[in-house]
Order: C-alpha cells, then sequence, then structure tokens
C-alpha cells in the first residue's frame, strides 16, 4: 500500500518519509522522532503498514524548527510557539543571519516554500558581507550540490529546482550585465554551450562571468546545442575554444563517440575544446587528436584559465 503510494508521492512530492525530511533537513530522524514524541512539533500520519509519512507542511515547519534551535532557541521554547510564530520568526532570522550554513538553509526554505522574497532577502543580505563571486561559491555552490544530493534521492519536486534555478541564473545574468564588457585578451573566443538535450546551465553561465571578468571575449549560445549547429565557428580563422557542460547528456553510452566526433572537427584547427561535469570525466583517459581537456567542476576550470 504504502509503496504504490510512495511512487505517487515522489511525482507530486506532497508527503515525504522521515528519511526525506532528514535529507533535506541535515537533522538525523532519530532526532526528529525525539521532537515529535517529546515535544509533539509533528504530526505525521501511518500507513496501513504503521510507516510514519509527513506532510509538505511538516518538511517546511522543520527546516524553520532546524533555523530556530541553531541560532539558540530551544526545542521546548519552539515547542510553545505556534506554527506562524515559528516560520515568522526563522524568516526574520534568515534576513538577519544570512551566511553560510544560515543563507543554505534559508535558500532551502525559499525554494520549498516558492519564496522569491525570502530568496532576495537572503541574497541581499549576504551582498552585505560577501561579493557576488563569494556567494556563488561559498553557498551558491554547496546549496546546488545539496539540491543534487535530493535529486539522488528522490526527495526534490523538479518545480522546485526550478524555480531556484532560475532565481540563481537571474543574479548571474544581472552580475554579468553589470561588467563593462571590455575585452582586453583578443587572442581567444570562448563559445560556450551545453550539448544537445542539456539545460544544466547553472555552471556554465558563472563561467562565462567569470570570463568576462576576465577581459575574456565570451559567446554564450545556451542551452541544448546540437554539434552542427557550430559549424560557424569550427570554420572560423578565430581561434576558439569550445566549452561544454555535461551534468545529464550525452548519456553514458554515447560520451565516448561525442568526444570522438569534436576530437575529428578540430583536429585539423587551432581550436580547443574544455569539457566539464562527471560525464565528461568519463573520457578522462581517451587519447585525443586535437587539443581536448575535460574537468570535474567549473571551480578546477578556473584554476587553469
Amino acid at each position: 500500500m504504502f509503496k504504490e503510494n510512495k511512487n505517487i508521492l515522489n511525482n507530486i512530492k506532497t508527503i515525504f518519509t522521515i528519511k526525506d525530511l532528514e535529507n533535506i533537513s541535515g537533522i538525523k530522524a532519530h532526532t526528529i522522532r525525539i521532537w515529535e514524541k517529546r515535544y509533539n512539533l509533528f504530526q505525521p500520519k501511518r500507513t496501513d503498514t504503521n510507516i510514519r509519512y509527513y506532510s509538505s507542511e511538516s518538511l517546511l515547519k522543520l527546516l524553520n524548527v532546524a533555523l530556530l534551535n541553531k541560532h539558540k532557541y530551544k526545542i521546548s521554547k519552539i515547542a510553545e510557539m505556534s506554527d506562524e510564530q515559528v516560520k515568522v520568526t526563522a524568516r526574520e532570522l534568515s534576513f538577519n543571519y544570512a551566511v553560510g550554513d544560515e543563507a543554505i538553509n534559508s535558500f532551502k526554505i525559499s525554494m520549498f516554500q516558492f519564496d522569491k522574497v525570502l530568496f532576495n532577502n537572503t541574497y541581499n543580505k549576504l551582498l552585505h558581507k560577501k561579493t557576488f563571486r563569494q556567494i556563488f561559491k561559498d553557498v551558491f555552490v554547496p546549496f546546488l550540490e545539496n539540491i543534487g544530493l535530493l535529486w539522488q534521492t528522490d526527495t526534490l519536486l523538479p518545480a522546485h529546482e526550478h524555480f531556484i534555478s532560475n532565481l540563481i541564473i537571474q543574479k548571474i545574468q544581472l552580475n554579468t550585465e553589470n561588467l563593462e564588457y571590455i575585452t582586453t585578451k583578443e587572442d581567444i573566443t570562448y563559445v560556450l554551450f551545453l550539448p544537445d538535450g542539456e539545460i544544466h546551465e547553472i555552471g556554465l553561465l558563472y563561467l562565462n562571468y567569470e570570463l568576462v571578468l576576465r577581459g575574456y571575449r565570451t559567446i554564450y549560445l545556451g542551452q541544448s546545442l546540437p554539434l552542427n549547429n557550430l559549424s560557424y565557428f569550427f570554420d572560423s580563422d578565430t581561434k576558439m575554444c569550445f566549452v561544454s557542460s555535461m551534468t545529464v547528456k550525452p548519456y553514458e553510452d554515447k560520451i565516448k563517440g561525442y568526444f570522438k566526433e569534436i576530437d575529428e572537427i578540430l583536429s585539423t584547427t587551432n581550436h580547443k575544446f574544455i569539457g566539464i561535469g562527471n560525464k565528461a570525466m568519463l573520457v578522462e583517459n581517451e587519447l585525443f587528436n586535437s587539443n581536448i581537456k575535460v574537468y570535474p567542476s567549473v571551480i578546477k576550470v578556473l584554476e587553469k584559465i
């Protein structure tokens, strides 16, 4: 019974197991059970086979309780608050202490509540303490890694990821637009794109920001681009460095063929190619005739540029 329900719930994502709550909040299941039994903080329902499951409201309350508890609020005091008081107090803390783990937790709450105001207030608070580059590396990167883990545990609804990803993308684009577009390094042009079917572009967008910041000329082509759409650039006499990030596509059984095609295209040119991500690292030990490099992350690419 529960197994069938769980399959449905994983698509709709309105009900969570205690393991889901642990994965999302970082609070151990044992602790959640203690808070539940001793302080009646949550009221889980049970399946016919007596397995606990929790509502999305319980998840949001747990995130808020975790934030309050981290800021020295005793669980016994939190238990005396109404749900609305818990929510408002946590939101105020999110606005006031947007640093590191606190900011990440605030972004989680923003994501699950689809709360754009909380996201922007948390981000703006961070800007008082960190540069955009520091925010991306110290907060957004670990936050996005956490989202990746939630995907692996089948905990996240696609709508949540799309919502928060688009907000982060907006910040990257805004900071890129704010840069002075004065090219100081004209010896090479970077062409950034995602493979056909690939849509995860946050890392590539940030790399574009860093390249522009460093004075390089970039051409950002975005998501889901077949290689044959790049013929204009492949044929160019201008030295190009093609950069692509590979999170989902190409699939593992296609990745070697994809790089072989790129190798054949570039073998008679002076162009370079950089592949980024776990999929790209699958060809780390392959021998190429052209200038092809692979890196596990954007941060590792930036260390070499």
